[in-house]
């Protein structure tokens, strides 16, 4: 690794990554040098062609961690762990045959579902949500909305009982957040799945885990209840993050405000705004190459570490100018991924139905919304790898519950 290498944390990677991208594409080119947690070496791709070539070629840049010529150096304890784990029985790790087998199963599960009735379900949750707040003339609709949102849709979406519903909310924030509860999160999403496979092994519903066992595909119990852990993260927190982030650009910019009084061209314009210029999922581990190569003028070595930067590739100058315009249907942006490993098709189809019905919910029961602090004091979680703020204060003229409808 070159003695260069920029570490991948810090304030700017909240508070300014466009500008911080663009410093480190100008002094190290379109693959930089980086270092993770502990002065862990790996490689940042913030080209948009060389992303694009890493995703397209999964031989040559693997899914397998195993291949990771780091692993000798790596403390049992380190924080990345979960992240960037050694031969975890999920999707993410999995390559090859196996891997389209298992897409296939998950995707196959996901596209059964009844889209009616899913819409129905989050606007019922997000209702419920609002009753919440809305006789009190002001909300946080990150801590007390969007961070509460999606993962009740997931779950039901998977078989849970909605009793189970706000458990599981508060089990997956506790693992986003990453501090003394995470464990204890990881490990109620875990039993909680393990116990849904079981009742639906016997007793099989209109649901995903029961439509998984039946294409299951020769699949373990533990391998599918980690794919469901992986799509239930993978799913919650990035989709709370366009809700709040795409609320903030609406709330913050003049162009988006005819969708505050009943427009609803604009709430897809921003959300796609959103996934160009202010992605929730800025990076994401990785690839590893599996022989020496270069990528970028880069001499990468076999098993080094490729970090995909997303949020990077997309506001990349080479393919789009700096002042493009993004609110139209251009969706060519790396937000859900490429290649193999992309977010499945279904699952995307998902994320925008819920993102959409949240943000249409809160301007429809709340029309004269307005934000309740300046913009510039919105601040950011501190995270190079996802990007949501820590709140969204707004206020409202207060009116009356629903009442459970």
């Amino acid at each position: 690794m070159t003695p260069d290498a920029v570490p991948l944390s810090g304030p700017r990677f909240q508070t300014e990554p466009g500008p911080l991208y663009r410093e480190l594409r100008r002094e190290h080119g379109e693959v930089t040098p980086i270092l993770l947690d502990g002065g862990v070496p790996a490689w940042l791709v913030l080209g948009y062609r060389e992303l694009h070539q890493v995703t397209s070629d999964p031989v040559l840049f693997s899914r397998d961690s195993g291949l990771w010529n780091q692993w000798d150096t790596i403390p049992d304890d380190w924080p990345l762990l979960p992240m960037i784990g050694r031969n975890l029985p999920s999707i993410m790790y999995t390559v090859g045959e196996r891997h389209r087998q298992r897409v296939a199963m998950i995707s196959n599960a996901l596209e059964a579902r009844d889209s009616h009735e899913m819409r129905s379900h989050a606007e019922r949750f997000a209702d419920e949500l609002i009753d919440a707040v809305c006789t009190k003339g002001n909300a946080d609709l990150i801590g007390q909305y969007a961070m509460l949102l999606p993962v009740r849709v997931l779950a039901r979406l998977y078989g849970f009982p909605d009793e189970d519903g706000p458990a599981l909310v508060a089990a997956m924030n506790d693992m986003i957040d990453g501090r003394d509860r995470a464990l204890a999160g990881q490990n109620h999403l875990a039993t909680s799945m393990a116990d849904l496979l079981a009742a639906r092994a016997t007793r099989p519903a209109d649901d995903v885990v029961s439509r998984m066992l039946a294409d299951r595909k020769g699949f373990s119990d533990e391998e599918i209840i980690q794919d469901l852990i992986v799509m239930l993260t993978a799913g919650h927190s990035p989709i709370a993050d366009w809700i709040g982030n795409s609320l903030r650009l609406m709330l913050t910019d003049s162009r988006f405000a005819a969708s505050l009084f009943g427009g609803r061209n604009s709430v897809a314009e921003a959300m796609n705004e959103v996934l160009w210029e202010d992605a929730p999922v800025q990076t994401a581990a990785g690839r590893w190459a599996s022989r020496d190569t270069r990528l970028g003028g880069r001499h990468i070595q076999a098993g080094d570490l490729l970090i995909l930067g997303l949020q990077g590739a997309n506001s990349d100058p080479q393919v789009r100018p700096v002042d493009a315009d993004l609110t139209g249907g251009n969706c060519a942006h790396f937000s859900f991924g490429h290649g193999e490993h992309r977010c499945p098709f279904p699952a995307q189809e998902i994320a925008e139905a819920i993102a959409r019905t949240g943000i249409e919910v809160v301007l429809d029961r709340l029309p004269d919304i307005d934000l309740a602090v300046p913009a510039e004091s919105l601040t950011r979680r501190p995270s190079p790898w996802l990007r949501g703020l820590t709140e969204l204060p707004v206020r409202f003229t207060p009116t009356p519950a629903l009442g459970g409808s």
